[in-house]
């Protein structure tokens, strides 16, 4: 079984990207309740949160701190169970 990949994102503004998926689907998401914890925070920067990059090693979107997150929660296809863990 593969995978869902992420394979394009474009910053939209006001925390949100519009992904591009390797299914050929695409997905807008808003990340503004989502910028808490350590890894996260930075991310609050809004020219921080704009140098977002997909990494294809991982098939996601990474930050230059090491933030990334779970394509498939991207994607839509699970529900984290604290909407997103924070470590």
């Amino acid at each position: 079984m593969d995978f869902v990949r992420v394979t394009s994102a474009q910053v939209l503004g006001h925390y949100r990207l519009r992904l591009g998926f390797s299914d050929g689907s695409s997905r807008d998401v808003d990340l503004t309740g989502e910028l808490r914890g350590p890894v996260f925070e930075p991310l609050a920067d809004p020219d921080f949160f704009a140098q977002v990059r997909v990494d294809d090693e991982l098939g996601t979107v990474v930050w230059p701190n090491g933030a990334d997150l779970d394509p498939l929660v991207l994607h839509g296809d699970f529900q984290p169970a604290s909407r997103f863990a924070h470590y």
